[in-house]
């Protein structure tokens, strides 16, 4: 993978930072954090380039670089030491719970949010119990826009933002983190390039490829804030599953698990049977899906399912039912014996139908 390079000018969420001859640490300009990473930059026409190559002349610093580089030598993408200006600070702690419980081999769940477009249910969803929400984004039609403005209404509910993008994409993933995702789900991850291509979008350098291009992640009023500031640490506290649904993806998925940056693997349940042809429970599904953990278990990773597996051994991530269910369980659990006792009208819109 080719590495991202860093120039002596950092473009950050908070603004422009510029280093000193001296390499001295960046100093933040451009007003307050936020999201925004082309805030205006009240020090235009003041600011000093003392390393900028000189004017109208070829500065050779292909062959040659500038004094106390840490790199030295020609250039040379894959030798680049990275640098450490975006290194969390030392004892830096991690911040997602949702993080928090996976590295501790504690069962996760994730409430789904499928059709919801008012912020109303989704805050509901993300404060009834669960650690995460599967804000769904492949089978269904909302837009970035409105996930975004879900997640920014109730950014610090119990449950953390989460997503199942459409598919491996640059611009889909990025969309999905620059909006604030915590829990990246990625569906019919089939080969390594493609699981690569997820890390690679989902994590900045120098695990992943993602780019600095701000969101609302940034803003203090959802993770800008956070102990030892989001661009340093989110790497640390971002969880990203690839879904095995396919007979190729569970061909690959030993390789798959390996890949740096890879949380868990998801046995998809309904996609597995729908791809192999086998319902659960017959020996050929199962040998499918317990493919799907040798490989999770083996690499050291999570293994994610439906709700209905938390008791399937080492299964310890799960996806639960949609709101629509989950109000219709929970107004049935309230409601007891009294649940659809409805009166029975002879006549109306209501009344008993016919039978032929």
């Amino acid at each position: 993978m080719k590495r991202l390079l860093f120039a002596v000018t950092a473009v950050t969420a908070l603004g422009i930072a510029t280093f000193s001859a001296q390499g001295q640490a960046p100093a933040r300009q451009g007003g307050p954090a936020g999201a925004d990473p082309y805030a205006n930059n009240p020090d235009a026409g003041k600011m000093q380039f003392p390393l900028a190559a000189p004017a109208g002349k070829d500065s050779n610093a292909k062959q040659t670089p500038p004094a106390g580089a840490q790199n030295t030598g020609p250039f040379n993408s894959d030798a680049w030491k990275y640098g450490s200006a975006f290194a969390p600070p030392a004892g830096s702690k991690i911040w997602n719970p949702v993080k928090l419980k996976m590295m501790a081999g504690q069962k996760v769940t994730g409430g789904t949010v499928f059709g919801a477009t008012d912020a109303s249910t989704y805050c509901a969803m993300a404060n009834a119990g669960y650690d995460f929400i599967w804000t769904e984004m492949q089978h269904d039609n909302r837009d970035w826009s409105a996930a975004a403005r879900l997640w920014r209404t109730c950014p610090h509910a119990k449950a953390v933002p989460g997503t199942r993008v459409a598919y491996t994409d640059e611009k889909e993933i990025q969309h999905a983190v620059d909006a604030g995702a915590l829990v990246v789900v990625v569906p019919t991850v089939d080969t390594v390039e493609e699981a690569t291509a997820a890390r690679n979008w989902t994590y900045f350098p120098p695990l992943g490829r993602r780019s600095n291009g701000g969101g609302q992640a940034f803003d203090p009023a959802m993770f800008g804030g956070v102990p030892g500031g989001y661009r340093q640490t989110i790497n640390d506290n971002i969880v990203l599953i690839l879904m095995i649904e396919t007979l190729e993806g569970v061909k690959n998925a030993h390789e798959i698990a390996k890949i740096p940056g890879v949380t868990a693997l998801f046995a998809a349940s309904g996609d597995l049977g729908n791809f192999s042809g086998y319902a659960q429970g017959t020996p050929d599904y199962e040998r499918i899906i317990n493919i799907v953990h040798d490989a999770a278990i083996g690499a050291g990773k999570r293994l994610c399912g439906p709700f209905a597996w938390r008791d399937r051994p080492d299964f310890t991530c799960f996806q639960n039912a949609s709101e629509t269910a989950a109000i219709t369980r929970g107004v049935q659990g309230e409601l007891g014996p009294l649940a659809n006792t409805q009166g029975k009208p002879e006549v109306g819109p209501w009344a008993a139908k016919p039978t032929n």
